[in-house]
């Protein structure tokens, strides 16, 4: 950036910082530079987290720049979290250091309230307003995360009605092809309510093809396009899971009911028909309206249980015949996959589990994938990506998934990462999916495999929705999309549509739909709240977990450096904390110019090394946990 530059007028987005300043964030669509300016907290006070402003910009000497003479352009935040301050018989309102650096004035309309109350509240012409108090006991911290994202908390009495009316319309065969007398199962978690996919396989014939069948709830054909209904559910544009509540896309009385693909019950399903041959490929892909029957609900564990020795559940005694044949399928396709590269998705993660009477955490535990979870995997993978070619080789514009291929300085961090963690990568100045698939098998089932994952994946950065069409590099494949989550995810829903109107005889597609890429930025932006809430309860619920370990010593991993210190994670336990820089010895110290690194005179701190810590602090409410290195 040009340090010299004469002030400037700029519009951006207002970041709140907890210890009460501020930044605006300036960038234009295409560029990758960012401007980010300083904002002082008395020009803060009037102002929101994600308000959009015009300000004046100056640059300093050093490179530093601040914003003043702020405006309010557009504030999409409707309402906040907060707990109440009372002061000579006037209500303010502390909102969540997050989202203001300042109390506001409360109208608590008429519901009597008291010093220290937790309150969401409505903002509203520069006002804010009481919507509802919480009860003595309620979880703050959740109510605090929902509010902070702009997640939608509850339905609209319109939108549970619209969705008890589309559970009287029957499930009927109409000219959808009849699958109910193939065998046919769900494998999820016990926990899973909402089940969206089921399976089949037809065994294979004398040219040694088997058929898979993945059948996904046919969503579009109860939430109708336009519909108070589908007009909640685009807004929503996913089901958010935030630890001890979910806040789901679809009203319950349609995702965990009448849609989900429960056993023993007739459901309208979107089938892929995938021909697999003896190699592992997939050979054609038939797309159709289907009515299935699901013969049996089974878990990972149990499937996981089978395809390792055999093992044969009570729940699998009606399919036993058809178990042999997908555990092929998933052979086969692991091989194909294996052939090309990319990384596996493993969903190993921490779990927080609590205690039913009280509601509070009483554990952490991790989970890892089973076998089972590998096989749904491939499934699924296979399904979403015959879709993406079937809708493109038809013309048919749709939201696609595309995630790019690293460029080469974020290939040198991830080569970098690895050494410092004892691994070789050798990427050399291109990543290719082979090169990675080869490192993905080198740090499976490692000690530090959580934390190393976790470089790894920010280093590859993020996939995104598109109605270009694109590959997806971590999966190695040539075109891809989301097809087989519509209960839970709008994109899926949408290919739905898409998929069902041609099937109908529609053809007057538009190329590259500007309307389609328009859903596929607000997905893209619902889906980055959620993810972001998601981690910040996640990190509430760690600091409020580690509050009892305070003094306790954890081997851990350095997996981010920051200007004012290092993330750690706890080996095993997933949970981060940070090491303050000024609190290392034989300081001072710096980050180096990609952040991989903090550089003392005598002492160098690395991303992937190992460290042993202790638990200095926790702060629940910003999700904090503070370590120091034990020497």
């Amino acid at each position: 950036m040009d340090t010299s530059a004469s002030p400037r007028t700029v519009t951006g987005r207002v970041d709140v910082h907890p210890r009460g300043f501020g930044f605006l964030t300036v960038q234009k669509p295409g560029a990758p530079e960012v401007l980010s300016a300083f904002i002082t907290p008395p020009d803060l006070n009037p102002l929101f987290a994600g308000d959009i402003v015009s300000a004046t910009v100056t640059a300093s000497g050093e490179g530093r720049w601040t914003a003043s003479g702020l405006s309010l352009v557009e504030r999409s935040r409707t309402v906040v979290y907060g707990e109440v301050v009372a002061r000579r018989g006037t209500f303010f309102l502390r909102i969540d250091k997050e989202v203001s650096n300042t109390e506001w004035p409360l109208d608590p309309g008429t519901t009597p309230v008291q010093a220290n109350d937790a309150v969401v509240a409505r903002i509203a012409d520069g006002k804010v307003m009481l919507l509802y108090k919480l009860e003595p006991g309620a979880d703050r911290s959740l109510e605090r995360v929902i509010a902070r994202h702009g997640l939608h908390r509850d339905f609209p009495q319109e939108v549970v009605a619209e969705a008890l009316r589309a559970r009287e319309v029957p499930h009927a065969l109409g000219t959808r092809r009849d699958l109910r007398a193939i065998p046919t199962v769900t494998v999820d978690a016990p926990s899973t309510r909402d089940i969206d996919d089921a399976i089949s396989v037809l065994p294979a014939g004398p040219d040694g093809a088997v058929r898979l069948l993945v059948s996904i709830a046919d969503v579009g054909e109860s939430v109708k396009e336009g519909s108070a209904l589908d007009l909640e559910a685009r807004a929503r544009a996913t089901s958010v899971y935030l630890a001890g509540r979910v806040l789901p896309m679809l009203p319950e009385e349609l995702s965990s009911h009448w849609l989900s693909l429960v056993p023993d019950q007739e459901r309208h399903c979107l089938t892929v028909e995938l021909r697999i041959d003896p190699d592992g490929r997939v050979t054609s892909a038939d797309v159709y309206e289907s009515l299935i029957r699901s013969w049996a609900r089974l878990n990972y564990d149990e499937v996981g249980e089978f395809l390792d020795d055999g093992t044969v559940s009570p729940a699998m005694e009606s399919v036993r015949e058809a178990m042999p044949w997908f555990r092929l399928a998933a052979a086969r396709l692991a091989v194909s996959r294996a052939a090309r590269g990319g990384m596996v998705m493993s969903r190993d993660e921490a779990r927080f589990t609590f205690d039913t009477a009280t509601g509070a955490v009483s554990g952490l535990a991790g989970e890892k994938d089973t076998s089972a979870h590998g096989m749904i995997e491939r499934f699924m993978v296979a399904a979403n990506e015959a879709i993406a070619m079937w809708l493109m080789t038809r013309g048919v514009p749709t939201v696609f998934r595309v995630h790019e291929q690293p460029d080469p300085q974020r290939v040198a961090d991830v080569n970098a990462f690895a050494l410092h963690s004892g691994f070789a990568a050798g990427f050399g100045a291109q990543l290719t999916p082979l090169a990675l698939a080869a490192f993905d098998r080198q740090i499976s089932g490692a000690k530090a495999e959580a934390a190393l994952r976790s470089v790894l994946r920010r280093s590859l950065g993020p996939s995104r929705y598109t109605v270009k069409p694109g590959p997806h590099f971590g999966l190695a494949a040539p075109l891809y999309l989301h097809f087989t989550s519509p209960i839970r995810r709008y994109a899926d829903l949408a290919v739905h549509r898409l998929i069902k109107a041609y099937l109908q005889g529609r053809r007057d597609f538009v190329h590259e739909d500007p309307e389609v890429e328009l859903l596929s930025q607000h997905i893209n932006l619902r889906a980055r709240s959620a993810n972001r809430a998601e981690v910040d309860r996640h990190h509430e619920l760690e600091a409020r977990f580690m509050a009892t370990r305070i003094g306790q010593q954890f081997p851990a991993r350095i997996v981010r450096v920051k200007p004012f210190g290092l993330v750690a994670q706890l080996d095993g336990m997933w949970v981060e904390g940070m090491v303050p820089a000024d609190g290392l010895a034989g300081g001072p110290y710096r980050p180096d110019a990609r952040e991989l690194s903090m550089v003392g005179s005598k002492r160098t701190f690395t991303v992937g090394m190992p460290v042993k810590v202790k638990v200095v602090s926790t702060d629940e409410q910003l999700g904090r946990v503070e370590f120091s290195l034990v020497e």
